[in-house]
Order: C-alpha cells, then sequence, then structure tokens
C-alpha cells in the first residue's frame, strides 16, 4: 500500500515524543528557578541526546520508505521537487524558532538547530538514496568522525551548520550537519534492510497493540506537539509556580 504506515516506527517517534517532553520539562523547570535539576549532565543530558538520535535515525528509516515509494509513481524531476518543498518547508519551520527565541531569547536563541537540521537532511538525503547497504554505512561512520573532529575546531559563523563555531557560540539547541547527518544514514541503512523498497521486510502483526496506540498517535502528530508543547510547558509552570515564567520576563 503507497500510503502505509508502519506501527512500529510511528511507536519509536512516539516515544521519543515522550522523552522530549520529560527533558524540557525539566530544563525549563531548572531554567526558571522552579527546581534545580542538572540538565547539563548525567541522566537528563543522556536523554536529550537519546531522544535527539531516536528523531534523528527514524528520520532516515522514513525516509528510505517513503523515497522507495514515491520514486515508483515520480518522475526524477518531480521526485527531486517532492523532497525539496519538504526540506525547505521544514527549514521554515525551524527559522521560525529562530525568530521566536531570538526574541525571547537573544542570548542563547536557537541558530541551527533540530528543525533546520532535518530540513537540511531532507534535502541531501536523495543524494543518498542510491547507496547500498554498505555504502550507507562507511558514509555514516564518515560524518561521525568528521564529526568529532569539528568539535574540537572554533571558526566562524557562516560554519555554524556544519558543526564548526565560535569559541563563544552558545544556543538552546544545536544540531550540526556533522556529526548528526551520520544517524541520517545510519537511519537509511536502516531502513533499505528492513524496510526493502518501502515495504516491512520482516514478520509483525499488521495490527498495532491496543497498549502501542498512545505512543503511536504522538508519533504520528510529532511536528505538531514539538511546536504546541513547550508554551503549554511554561503555561503548567505559570499556574504551579506563579511568578516564576512572568518574573523572568
Amino acid at each position: 500500500m503507497p500510503g502505509e504506515r508502519y506501527w512500529e516506527i510511528d511507536v519509536a517517534r512516539g516515544f521519543a515524543v515522550v522523552t522530549m517532553i520529560v527533558f524540557h520539562s525539566a530544563f525549563d523547570l531548572n531554567f526558571f528557578g522552579v527546581l534545580p535539576l542538572n540538565v547539563s549532565g548525567g541522566f537528563l543530558r543522556m536523554l536529550a541526546y537519546m531522544t535527539a538520535s531516536t528523531f534523528i535515525f527514524i528520520v532516515g528509516v522514513s525516509f528510505t520508505i517513503s523515497y522507495a515509494r514515491a520514486a515508483r509513481r515520480l518522475s526524477r524531476r518531480d521526485l527531486t521537487l517532492k523532497y525539496a518543498r519538504r526540506g525547505l518547508s521544514i527549514f521554515a519551520l525551524g527559522l521560525v524558532i529562530t525568530a521566536v527565541t531570538w526574541l525571547f531569547l537573544p542570548s542563547a536563541y536557537i541558530v541551527f538547530g533540530i528543525l533546520h537540521f532535518i530540513g537540511i537532511a531532507v534535502l541531501l538525503a536523495p543524494l543518498f538514496a542510491r547507496f547500498d547497504t554498505e555504502k550507507l554505512i562507511l558514509a555514516s561512520i564518515a560524518c561521525l568522525l568528521a564529526g568529532y573532529a569539528t568539535n574540537a575546531v572554533t571558526g566562524p559563523w557562516g560554519l555554524l551548520w556544519l558543526g564548526i563555531h565560535p569559541a563563544s557560540f552558545a544556543s538552546l539547541d544545536y544540531v550540526p550537519l556533522l556529526p548528526w547527518f551520520g544517524l541520517v544514514l545510519a537511519g537509511m541503512a536502516c531502513g533499505s534492510l528492513l524496510y526493502p523498497d518501502g515495504v516491512r521486510g520482516f514478520t509483525l502483526r499488521t495490527a498495532e497493540p491496543p497498549a502501542a496506540r498512545p505512543l503511536s498517535i504522538l508519533g504520528r502528530h510529532s511536528l505538531a506537539i514539538y511546536f504546541l508543547h513547550q508554551p503549554l510547558i511554561l503555561l503548567l509552570i505559570a499556574v504551579l509556580a506563579p511568578g516564576a515564567v512572568t518574573g523572568f520576563w
């Protein structure tokens, strides 16, 4: 089925939505001085990395499925336009986040966060669509190693997207192309193995278990939840701890 969704992917994405909400709740509680929580290290920092890694890996898996299906019905030109529009639209949403955070938190606003990254990743992924699994894995390893190298390098703002930035750079969310595109490529490799030609290549019950449905629903609406969850968290903090949020502004 061209439009069939695989519930196991939605569930994995839904789980990442839950951990995202948990981490951002902890971050906001600490940021506004409601609870002294260590969000820059320990369990919460690992939770943040796990959440981002899950979302980004699933980008690669989902792209492989989507591209295989689209390639069967679209011309090369239309295929290129499809992912160009998709990538640019996600990047534009990232610019909305940039504008909002620059307005309210100019000292640490988001310049190149996860939405900016996913937008660029969707633009680049078609270039690797014809790679076999072995080449995707090698390219993934190369990106991860390159990211390790760029992490130790400082440079101008113009290279921020790549993973090189000024020593004084600070941001609430920073997801550069290196090393994170390596996880997209790893997801594509996994997608090509588990979902060849966009079809599930392994045996699994076709109907999602009732217990998995809540996570599946969250996964299907992850982008909308990404935009809505922070205002809702702030509203809840404002209700439970009057003065914390308003006092900051």
